[in-house]
């Protein structure tokens, strides 16, 4: 019988759960060391009870960089059948978490649907569901509204719920005064933002964060701290106002570990690549070790269409400088709702970022199947090389398209190749060019 709320509470006990054996196999460590970082707070393993079809993932800045993938319908595009369709291709490609971000139509029976068929942590954001769920006006929403919706999202089997709860009263004024240029770019802070404009009450998710905690506690939600003010810009990065919330949430993160709920904390942003290490140090410092969440960060601000390759420039530096986990971007960032290919296309550039930062970080076997490639591509092994590659279909189909005269070459270099010289010339073979 279940003897523990959430996986700190448990790991606070000193007990490991299925979750952590499941999380130790995956990362080549010990259940012990799992145990132990997710007590102290540096691993999270969002697993919400209900999500009883979850393959569980940790997260943590010492383990593999886990990815994010958003999705959801709009009023504008509100197909929902399109969406699981991109749900799927998003686990089949290696994505360890699903956000929905829904702000149109019949959110519950997605969310729902989400839970009880998809084995990738599950994450949403209440805030936009609040006036979708009781259809009515932001304004007229109450504190008790929003807070209710958390606990709708908590039944559901939501693992992890973003709460932009360190934007408060005095973030209005902060905003006014600063002048930024993008003002706030988070969908779910502008929202706040506008609700305390039009109310004067203080931010709900604030205010009532020892009830919130009550509520995930009970159901082992995590809480990804939404930074509400993220830079939208390059001229935003590291503003007062970007770093005066990351220390309030470091705050929060410390209240919500005192109730054995686990946190994690969101980044940015828009960031010069400068920046960025620096940027991932403090909030380490800040906020205790607790996994850092980042969309991106986007290194420049003039590459739409291209913004799935800023963000992965600056994903790698991030996740090689500290960062856990990654919300990968698509090429129609900025522009539009991604579609399947879109999709496809952000969760690579994330992977890429991803792989990259834990071959530097050095996790655990991070590097064997480079190393494999690296002996593939020496002898030719077309097969092993696809078994190797991050999206073998792809790799085929442009080889296939550009077929070589020998196997033992591509269309680019031929006989050139200098892997085929080498190999024949440390055989002591003829080596033919012409």
């Amino acid at each position: 019988m279940r003897t523990y709320t959430t996986q700190m509470d448990a790991a606070r006990q000193g007990i490991i759960t299925p979750e952590m054996k499941a999380v130790a196999a995956k990362e080549y460590r010990s259940e012990e060391e799992i145990r132990a970082l997710v007590a102290q707070g540096q691993v999270v393993i969002c697993a919400n009870k209900r999500h009883t079809c979850i393959d569980p993932n940790g997260i943590g800045s010492m383990l593999r960089t886990k990815i994010n993938v958003n999705l959801g319908v709009s009023r504008d595009c509100r197909d929902y059948d399109a969406e699981m369709q991109k749900v799927r291709a998003a686990v089949d490609m290696g994505a360890e978490a699903i956000m929905d971000l829904s702000s149109h139509g019949r959110t519950q029976p997605f969310r729902k649907k989400l839970t009880a068929e998809c084995p990738a942590m599950i994450g949403t954001v209440p805030v936009y569901d609040s006036v979708i769920h009781y259809q009515r006006d932001l304004a007229s929403l109450t504190a008790r509204d929003f807070i209710d919706v958390v606990r709708l999202h908590a039944e559901d089997g939501v693992d992890f719920v973003t709460l932009h709860c360190g934007i408060t009263r005095k973030t209005i004024e902060q905003i006014r005064k600063h002048k930024r240029k993008m003002n706030i770019v988070s969908r779910g802070g502008s929202l706040i933002f506008a609700w305390m404009s039009m109310t004067g009450e203080e931010n709900p998710f604030y205010e009532y964060y020892d009830e919130i905690l009550d509520i995930c506690r009970e159901y082992d939600v995590t809480v990804s701290l939404g930074d509400a003010c993220r830079p939208g810009c390059l001229a935003d990065a590291g503003d007062v106002c970007q770093i005066e919330e990351l220390v309030r949430l470091g705050e929060l993160t410390k209240r919500a570990w005192a109730r054995d709920v686990q946190v994690m904390v969101e980044g940015p942003g828009h960031m010069p690549m400068d920046q960025i290490e620096a940027n991932m140090k403090l909030q380490q410092t800040v906020c205790l070790g607790a996994p850092f969440y980042v969309l991106g960060p986007i290194v420049t601000d003039i590459a739409p269409g291209y913004d799935h390759i800023t963000a992965a420039i600056g994903g790698t530096i991030a996740a090689a400088s500290g960062a856990a986990f990654l919300c990968y971007v698509t090429p129609a960032e900025h522009l539009a709702l991604p579609n399947v290919e879109d999709v496809k296309q952000g969760i690579i550039a994330s992977r890429i970022a991803a792989h990259a930062a834990d071959i530097a970080k050095k996790v655990p076997h991070a590097r064997d199947a480079d190393d494999r490639m690296a002996e593939a591509r020496r002898t030719f092994d077309w097969e092993k090389q696809w078994e190797c590659a991050l999206d073998p279909e792809t790799a085929r189909a442009i080889r296939d398209s550009r077929a070589p005269e020998q196997e033992d070459s591509c269309s680019m270099c031929g006989k050139f190749c200098a892997v085929r010289s080498m190999n024949k010339a440390l055989n002591g073979e003829y080596i033919d060019i012409l």
